[in-house]
């Protein structure tokens, strides 16, 4: 299903897990994009970031926005694949099938703390390791040694919560460098799943108004992605739907460009 480019997959949370644990059976290595509105726009931006998004394994919509939008398309068994609930989800399956994890992401701290809460909840969950990178680029020789240190734990599964673009760049530049069979990347799901911060209540995230939530609660830090974002969302949505509506239009918007 194309979203501005995107190749977003027609995909559930059910269709995500048996997806996800047919790879790890068969030790098929891929990594998953869980994307909301701000990874579409981001990929409108960078070519090359929407290619990195358009060779994952799988891209789930993390937004109610992305879901509508599917839906009104006619995808009609499309739902919401949210990045906590995924981890939740997921690890729940691990402790089952015992499938190890590794977190990389998040500050100081917060990994450790995500795994305190996980196996609190899922008391056999297999922790191979845990790292907080810092907030700059990695040298090479750094970036050998996280190599080296996931190598050496060999998990299953690597969840990466570094945000995005960051987080969908670096599964991809290190897929096959790293002996694990899934990459994930959450986003924020470190944060809310290790009390760091705040999740918006259930009605908000139905209704699509986790944005909002966010944005009281960080404005400093997403006003950009939110008021900004959301709006080049739905004008480029808009803009793609009209054209599609009156194709002589783009014909002409094309030959002026020329």
């Amino acid at each position: 299903m194309d979203i501005l480019g995107v190749k977003l997959n027609v995909t559930s949370m059910k269709h995500t897990l048996s997806t996800i644990e047919r790879w790890i059976e068969k030790k098929e290595p891929h990594y998953v994009c869980v994307t909301s509105a701000h990874g579409i726009i981001e990929s409108q931006r960078n070519k090359e970031f929407r290619d990195i998004i358009n060779s994952a394994g799988l891209v789930t919509p993390d937004g109610m926005p992305l879901v509508w939008l599917s839906r009104f398309k006619g995808y009609k068994s499309v739902d919401r694949v949210y990045g906590p609930d995924l981890m939740l989800k997921l690890s729940e399956l691990a402790e089952r099938r015992g499938y190890s994890n590794f977190f990389y992401g998040a500050r100081n701290g917060i990994p450790e703390k995500l795994s305190i809460a996980l196996r609190k909840k899922f008391p056999h969950l297999k922790i191979a390791g845990t790292y907080s990178p810092p907030f700059r680029p990695l040298t090479s020789k750094e970036d050998r040694e996280v190599i080296d240190m996931i190598n050496d734990a060999s998990p299953d599964i690597v969840w990466v919560g570094i945000s995005t673009p960051k987080q969908e760049k670096w599964m991809a530049e290190h897929l096959g460098r790293t002996k694990t069979t899934v990459m994930i990347g959450v986003g924020a799901a470190f944060d809310f799943l290790s009390g760091a911060k705040r999740q918006a209540p259930k009605w908000m995230q139905r209704s699509g108004l986790e944005w909002l939530f966010r944005l009281i609660t960080e404005p400093r830090r997403l006003w950009r992605r939110y008021l900004i974002g959301n709006t080049m969302f739905i004008w480029s949505i808009l803009k793609e739907f009209f054209q599609k509506r009156n194709p002589h239009q783009k014909d002409k918007e094309n030959k002026n460009e020329r």
